[in-house]
């Protein structure tokens, strides 16, 4: 093994720590540099999603540096979804089959341990309080402020990794002045407001722990993910503005109250001081950012950096986690010669980042308003019951992408060829609601495959 390699790593969020515990695996000296002050000091940062749900790819890549296990201590099983109606009615949809769930975790909690782990098992050092205020991809120079001495200084590397996120400073100051790169960014509509509902007495969950919940409300939508020690963080998407049903029109303590009080009455009884607390919480934008090429010379874009999107599939940490297992083969595959995994790293994960975003945009419309549409549950109904009959010919989206492997762009391909099956066959069935179950039904999603 080739004897003092050496990586920068900008930004010490997930996927940064984990990517340090991933190349001192593989021999390198990591230095990572991040913006912030140690979190494992502070209060976890204001607006970041403080839970996010790690599922089947987000574990791969825990598992492949074996540090899946310190995580699973941390994290809570969701084997479904409960939706909540206007009338405080319950409504539960599991996830998979034979009990397949998706994990609730502290986003600080899970990075925090990471950097430990880095720290730890490898040859990692973090600077924290720390910015990046200019780059030479070319070269693998990275230039840094210490904003505690005011001190600037510039560090060099073998390979240099941008894991600092949506609105990554390398890829502003370096990738975004280069030639030929392309950049998007797209904001939607909605925001996103966080509430923290606490623990019953004695720290007692209020609600089903094992569950995602979701109300359900058309143009906007609340949910909530259980945190280990009773209480639940819940989450408030909905527009920025307009004339109802917007952020901009909850300008006082009384005007949410009443907004929980009428759109949200079961969490209302649970927390009727919401309007005190309405401010715990920054009110956040939500956006996609897209570019291409993922790297130049010897730096690249890794997680959010590359592909941040809005975080309606619950895959931005496990997408982001991938782009290491993936990292990680092309480094086996091309004996560590960069410009060979650089090259194949780009090309191969570009679509999948794109991908996941168009998934993660149309799931906001399922998650907001068709899971309380009945013809949907009803075809997730056929789906589910074919795809127990038939597992080798149809594994429902969700499952695709939740739970399994296959690449993101594969995985939005088969999605819309299922979907366009599923409404050809209701739209074909005479009395669908009365007759999903028969055999008539199961054959025309044959004759269509």
């Amino acid at each position: 093994m080739e004897e003092n390699k050496s990586a920068i790593i900008v930004g010490a969020g997930l996927v940064g720590s984990l990517w340090a515990v991933y190349l001192s695996k593989a021999g390198y000296s990591v230095t990572i540099y991040e913006r912030r002050s140690d979190i494992r000091r502070a209060d976890i940062s204001a607006g970041k999603s403080i839970n996010l749900a790690l599922s089947s790819r987000g574990w791969k890549a825990l598992d492949t540096v074996d540090v899946g296990d310190e995580i699973r201590k941390m994290a809570i099983p969701m084997y479904g979804r409960t939706m909540h109606d206007t009338e405080g009615n319950l409504t539960y949809q599991p996830y998979g089959k034979d009990n397949q769930a998706i994990y609730s975790v502290s986003r600080g909690g899970m990075n925090a341990k990471m950097m430990d782990i880095a720290e730890e098992q490898g040859n990692v050092t973090i600077h924290y309080d720390h910015e990046c205020i200019g780059a030479e991809t070319k070269k693998g120079i990275v230039r840094l402020l210490n904003k505690v001495t005011e001190e600037k200084l510039e560090a060099q590397a073998d390979v240099v990794f941008a894991a600092d996120g949506a609105f990554s400073a390398v890829r502003y100051n370096a990738f975004q002045k280069l030639d030929r790169f392309n950049f998007s960014q797209r904001y939607i509509e909605d925001g996103y407001r966080e509430i923290l509902l606490p623990a019953g007495e004695n720290g007692a969950y209020r609600i089903e722990k094992n569950a995602l919940h979701i109300w359900p409300r058309g143009r906007f939508m609340l949910i909530a993910l259980a945190n280990e020690d009773g209480s639940f963080t819940c989450t408030l998407f909905m527009p920025q503005s307009g004339p109802q049903g917007s952020f901009d029109q909850l300008g006082s303590k009384e005007k949410v109250d009443d907004f929980f009080k009428i759109t949200f009455p079961d969490f209302y009884e649970m927390m009727p001081n919401i309007g005190e607390s309405w401010g715990d919480h920054p009110l956040s934008s939500l956006s996609i950012m897209r570019s291409y090429p993922w790297h130049d010379g010897k730096t690249a874009l890794i997680g959010d950096a590359a592909h941040a999107t809005v975080p309606f599939y619950g895959q931005g940490m496990n997408g982001g986690f991938e782009d290491c297992s993936v990292l990680w083969e092309l480094m086996q595959k091309h004996n560590e010669d960069w410009d060979k995994v650089f090259e194949e790293y780009s090309e191969v994960r570009k679509p999948d980042g794109d991908a996941l975003q168009d998934l993660s945009l149309d799931n906001y419309y399922v998650m907001r308003d068709a899971v309380s549409d009945p013809d949907f549950l009803l075809q997730k109904k056929i789906e589910a019951k074919f795809s127990k009959l038939y597992p080798e010919k149809w594994m429902p989206l969700y499952s695709q992408v939740t739970f399994s492997e296959i690449r993101y762009s594969e995985a939005y391909s088969n999605g819309q060829r299922q979907d366009k099956i599923m409404k050809d066959v209701m739209a074909s069935t005479e009395n669908i609601e009365g007759n999903w179950d028969s055999q008539e039904v199961t054959e025309l999603i044959l004759e269509k495959l």
